[in-house]
């Protein structure tokens, strides 16, 4: 074959001859090539030069003369059929693809005609069921206008009217018309007041249909609401609801919308009307927010930091519900007077026996059943810090106190302190005279004793209940549990145990095994085991109730002392338990009384010391005496010291004595210290190891005295340090302005003469103009010619400026002064 050129091209055996596959033969040197084209690719085939046409085996083959060295014609035949599998192979997969795309065209259309077939039923329903809506209003409204229509006087019979009259109901056909007209008018709307349909169909999902959200139940209720409303004639504008806004001192602009229901850039809009430009994450004052909130048509309600604890205020008991409870007893009495035998023989138990050298070294708590039937609930305290603290808390525990004295020892130091304590609390006392048993026992004598501390037993025509007994024995015992059942009658003691729980904290410690643990004593209420407490400042949940027995209860009534498991930190002693309802309210309430508290001690630095209630006393004018607390080592020391102090003062200030005894400073002073705030004055004795760490802990000052003397010295410049120190001011000169020079770094100076006294360099100086005093400061310099002086005479001329003032001119008059500080005595 040739091509238009004269060019020989190759037949391929076997193999379809096609217009292109054979593009064209071409020559380069010796051998000529054969350039064959499939679809894909291109396959150049060398020819032997000099091959012919049905040269050799093969006519197609060509010249074998003119065939490449090397090439055969089994081996050109082999590369012809490779060549003509390449291309069949290619044919195949067209023919493949093409049927595969047909298939997939085909899956298209018939989803396509899926998807319309049930968006026309979609269509379809929903028009049936907009339908059957209309039918139904329409069906309504007839029945009101009938119901309307039999309800009104028919005094003249209504004329039987023409079809083609117009009438206030519509036909039939005209309904039909308005209907038609509708619902072209929305479908022209585009449907916006349709109702959804139940399901999302795809076609809605592939085109964001709906803006990709389905409306919530109470969205299509509302607006039924309204279709509803506005096919009535009635309004359908919301009703403004107004809320009682919370206000604290300060909020966050968000916070506020949310606390209004209003959106939070209408509130920012509402600010920046107002001048402020704020974003919704910035905090406003509480004024502020008020304008915001009234503007808005709210209400406002103030609250505070405080209002936190408004949860745990105690409200008023019903009468009906308040039933008798057990009375409370503190055994109070001097150390080895028999305070916790007395109590180990009413318990019939051996608590004594226990105790390491037979001392109680903690608070005791228990309850005593009677033999006639009445519970008694004790307290036995080996000091009085747990009272005193109770007491400066406000947490009065104690209904009844009962003093323990030793008829054998009298009355001794802490005797005086428990009466004391006693006094303060105004609790009923009812003295027991232990030991009586003893040969050497007076009990008379501790009854004179007791006089010199206005304690009047009934045996001395007094109001305070004496018994005498015997821990030992068990004389008189029958006699005190009878008396404080008669001091309980006359209290008429009651509680409400259907309430949540309030009580105080006796003792607390940290149980390495159980944690923080404290005795609580329930007043009110009733303590149950799950139940969320705040406890000063700390919370918890109650995890387990143990009894004085050591039995785990799972409640505890008013009087019930147990101990309480599950707090989150050792509150104090005196702390008053509280119940809520949530952990929230309880970890809120105590997280603002630990910041108050903090805030507190920084704001007054305990204010426990000489210099500091100097200081205070400077600040705040109403302080007017000087409260301090005396220990000496013996009783002769002690009066004296207390007469010496009751000398020291005058008519503005005086030195009070809380509280004077004899022996070591102990954590009873100490807390009586804190409770009061007075420093501890100690003559000849020394505080043991734990009052200092108490007093350490709670800075209270104590200081040590050796001569009397020098304690008073002390104590008189304190209560000196309340007067406030006397201002003398002294005259020295006057100066009259001549000229006023402006001087080169140093600015206005006044050229002046000095017209009486002196003019002094470190003196103070009033700038007069017209007799009227304009400025008040000091010179910043004084100079004589060029030299600099102290002092200038009067008659001579000098050059003065002020510091840091300039409004100077000539006339002014410039009075020259000193001032001197007197401090005042009480001598």
């Amino acid at each position: 074959m040739s091509d238009s050129d004269g060019k020989k091209t190759l037949g391929l055996r076997g193999a379809p001859s096609r217009p292109g596959n054979v593009k064209q033969s071409f020559s380069h040197g010796r051998t000529k090539n054969v350039v064959v084209e499939t679809k894909r690719k291109r396959v150049v085939v060398p020819k032997p030069a000099g091959a012919k046409a049905g040269g050799g085996s093969n006519p197609s083959l060509g010249d074998p003369s003119k065939r490449p060295a090397g090439i055969t014609d089994s081996e050109m035949e082999r590369r012809l059929k490779a060549v003509q599998a390449a291309r069949a192979r290619e044919a195949e997969e067209a023919e493949a693809r093409a049927a595969e795309e047909k298939a997939r065209a085909e899956d298209r259309e018939r989803r396509r005609a899926e998807i319309e077939a049930k968006e026309a039923e979609e269509r379809q329903r929903e028009e049936s069921l907009k339908a059957k809506a209309e039918e139904d209003e329409r069906r309504k409204k007839e029945a009101e206008a009938a119901a309307a229509a039999a309800a009104a006087p028919a005094a003249t019979p209504a004329a039987p009217r023409s079809p083609n009259i117009k009438s206030g109901a519509p036909t039939p056909a005209a309904r039909k018309k308005e209907g038609d007209r509708e619902e072209t008018n929305k479908r022209n709307k585009g449907g916006d007041d349709s109702r959804r349909s139940g399901k999302l169909t795809l076609n809605q999902a592939l085109s964001g249909g709906e803006g990709g959200r389905q409306r919530s139940m109470a969205q299509m209720k509302r607006k039924q609401e309204r279709q509803r409303q506005k096919a009535m004639g009635g309004s359908v504008e919301r009703e403004k609801v107004v809320r009682n806004v919370n206000l604290p001192p300060a909020i966050v602009v968000s916070e506020l919308a949310n606390r209004m229901a209003e959106r939070v850039g209408a509130v920012v809009k509402a600010l920046m009307t107002n001048g402020m430009m704020v974003t919704q994450n910035e905090t406003i004052d509480a004024d502020t927010a008020e304008l915001i909130i009234e503007e808005f048509g709210h209400k406002v309600v103030r609250v505070s930091d405080a209002d936190v604890e408004d949860v745990i205020k105690e409200a008023e008991d019903d009468p009906k519900d308040l039933v008798s409870r057990p009375p409370v007893i503190t055994i109070m009495g001097h150390v080895d007077h028999g305070k916790t035998s007395l109590l180990d023989a009413i318990r019939k138990a051996k608590v004594q026996s226990g105790e390491a050298g037979g001392i109680t070294q903690h608070i005791g708590a228990y309850q005593v059943t009677t033999d006639n039937g009445q519970v008694l609930s004790f307290l036995d305290t080996p000091g009085h810090a747990a009272f005193t603290s109770m007491r400066s808390r406000g947490a009065q525990v104690t209904d009844i106190v009962v003093l323990v004295v030793a008829a054998d020892d009298a009355v001794m130091p802490q005797t005086i302190e428990a009466i004391n304590h006693a006094k303060a609390a105004k609790v009923p006392m009812i003295v027991a005279i232990n030991k009586i048993d003893k040969y050497e026992a007076n009990p008379d004598k501790v009854r004179t004793d007791l006089l010199q501390h206005e304690v009047i037993v009934e045996k001395m025509s007094g109001e305070t209940q004496d018994v005498e007994v015997s821990a030992a024995t068990g004389q008189g015992l029958d006699e005190l549990l009878e008396a404080i059942a008669l001091q309980a009658e006359l209290l008429e003691l009651k509680a409400n145990p259907n309430r949540a729980a309030v009580g105080a904290v006796i003792e607390a410690q940290l149980d390495v095994g159980r944690g923080p643990v404290a005795t609580v004593l329930v007043q009110n209420g009733t303590l149950r085991q799950g139940d969320i407490f705040v406890v000063g400042e700390q919370y918890g949940k109650v995890r387990a109730l143990i009894n004085d027995q050591g039995e785990r209860v799972k409640e505890a009534g008013p009087s019930v002392p147990v101990e309480v498991l599950g707090l989150n930190g050792t509150p104090g002693a005196g702390d008053v338990l509280n119940v809520t309802d949530t952990e929230a309210q309880a970890r809120e309430i105590a997280e603002y009384r630990e910041k108050a508290a903090k805030d507190k001690r920084a704001a007054a630095g305990a204010a426990t010391t000489l210099e500091q209630l100097m200081a205070n006393a400077k600040v705040n004018e109403t302080i007017s005496e000087l409260p301090l607390l005396i220990k000496a080592d013996v009783q002769g020391s002690a009066e004296a010291i207390v007469q010496a102090m009751e000398k020291i003062g005058n008519d503005e200030v005086r030195v009070r004595v809380l509280h004077s005894g004899v022996g070591a400073i102990t954590d009873t002073d100490v807390g009586l210290a804190e409770a009061s705030n007075a420093p501890i004055i100690g003559f000849n004795v020394r505080a043991n190891a734990s009052a200092r760490a108490s007093a350490n802990q709670k800075g209270v000052e104590i200081r040590y005295y050796s001569v009397i003397y020098d304690m008073v010295d002390d104590v008189k410049a304190a209560a000196s340090g309340l007067l406030s120190n006397e201002i003398r001011e002294h005259f020295i000169g006057y100066a009259s302005i001549k000229e006023v020079f402006k001087v080169t770094g140093v600015g206005k100076v006044a050229g002046c003469l000095v017209t009486e006294g002196k003019a002094s360099r470190a003196a103070g100086v009033r700038l007069l103009r017209d007799d009227v005093v304009i400025h008040e400061g000091t010179l910043k310099t004084l100079k004589r010619f060029k030299d600099e002086v102290a002092e200038v005479p009067s008659g001579q001329e000098c050059g003065m400026a002020f510091e840091n003032y300039e409004d100077i001119r000539p006339g002014d008059v410039i009075e020259i002064f000193t001032r001197e500080e007197v401090v005042r005595t009480l001598d």
